[in-house]
């Protein structure tokens, strides 16, 4: 079994699952609440993981988890871990249920409302070590929320906010892409572009961080050699685990910063939550790399063309701007290929909605971590762009 400990414990493989319990073990958690939404559960994923537990460890589920985890949701799974006297989370499914999960870390055992505990609300330093301990399955291969120390949660005032704090990292991430085999599609691809995203954008991102641009490039590697075998193919073993490995390290990487694309998901997806966030990713990545090209970091490190380089491309020039618009390219095929939508505007965004998504951008936390720091016309015009 490998075990990778960055950040956190790490387990990948085919069969990783059959550690849940000793993980569990292994951080104190003996009576957890499975946090996991009505879609793993009828798929039948949910009983898969069950079955690695011991019976004392299955009786506490809450499976309401929306598609963007909201702060009513938190409050419902939240009275549940409270009704079955938890004293831990089990996390099983996407960045939403694992999101919703890291929620519930909070509201147990911090008072007040949820809002105080927003990165953007100074709330990160508020999050103490008694936050509930979480183990992490993650059941697609996108968001790598089993590795973060973040959260991106709906408030009732209708803000998609972030929230931070290393007492929210899983305790264990047990990554088993068995669990993915009969992931949708459509919902393949679009969470494997959020990997891709991830990737991309943290390999762009300001921060010096060299052990992280490494593991974004390399995770970008992996994403782009195999998102299409395993939208096309679901069985494809080695895809699927190339997809997690994607997704894994894209989020080990992120801990160094995001930039313009989820500063405009982000807020977009505030707007109108039933907008995939991966896939939004995919419809703002192309015209963000070309903004990001003029960025003097980018220039000077050939960000780009180590990029191009990961992703197999054939470039048509040395020159970062022409890179980019190759790279630009390339995911506008794939997006194509994968089935994703062609823009914003085919999936119901209005251009009367820009300057709201413009100030959720501009106040989001990724917003300072782009090279290229974007101002209200800026996003305006990747917002068209993106269209």
């Amino acid at each position: 079994m490998a075990l990778i400990q960055y950040l956190t414990h790490i387990n990948i493989e085919f069969g990783a699952r059959s550690l849940l319990a000793s993980e569990c073990e292994r951080v104190g958690i003996k009576k957890p609440l499975l946090v996991t939404d009505a879609g793993v559960r009828a798929a039948g994923v949910l009983d898969k993981v069950l079955d690695a537990l011991p019976t004392s460890m299955r009786g506490a589920v809450f499976d309401a988890t929306p598609s963007n985890p909201n702060e009513a949701a938190v409050r419902a799974a939240t009275a549940a871990f409270n009704q079955h006297g938890c004293d831990g989370i089990i996390a099983v499914g996407g960045g939403s249920s694992i999101d919703c999960a890291k929620g519930v870390a909070i509201a147990a055992r911090h008072p007040g409302a949820l809002k105080t505990y927003a990165t953007i609300e100074g709330g990160s330093a508020k999050i103490t070590e008694s936050a509930v301990p979480l183990i992490a399955v993650p059941t697609t291969a996108g968001t790598g929320s089993e590795v973060a120390r973040g959260a991106i949660l709906i408030l009732d005032d209708g803000r998609k906010v972030g929230f931070h704090s290393w007492h929210l990292m899983p305790r264990a991430a047990v990554c088993d892409p068995e669990l993915t085999l009969g992931l949708p599609p459509l919902l393949t691809a679009a969470t494997g572009m959020d990997a891709i995203a991830h990737c991309m954008e943290t390999f762009m991102a300001a921060p010096f961080n060299p052990p992280a641009d490494g593991i974004a490039l390399d995770g970008l590697a992996r994403g782009w050699a195999h998102i299409e075998r395993a939208t096309q193919d679901g069985q494809d073993r080695d895809a699927r685990l190339g997809m997690m490995s994607a997704s894994v390290q894209g989020a080990m990487a992120f801990q160094k910063g995001l930039g313009a694309v989820h500063s405009l998901s982000h807020s977009l997806g505030g707007k109108n939550p039933r907008l995939h966030h991966g896939t939004l990713n995919a419809m703002f990545l192309p015209a963000v790399v070309r903004f990001n090209a003029a960025a003097d970091s980018v220039i000077k490190e050939r960000r780009m063309q180590r990029m191009a380089g990961a992703m197999g491309l054939a470039v048509s020039g040395d020159v970062a701007g022409d890179v980019a618009g190759d790279i630009a390219d390339a995911i506008r095929d794939m997006n194509a290929r994968l089935g994703l939508p062609t823009g914003l505007a085919s999936m119901g965004v209005q251009p009367a909605w820009f300057e709201q998504i413009t100030v959720g951008a501009i106040a989001d936390h990724c917003h300072k971590m782009n090279p290229r720091i974007a101002s209200s016309d800026d996003y305006h015009a990747l917002l068209a762009e993106a269209m």
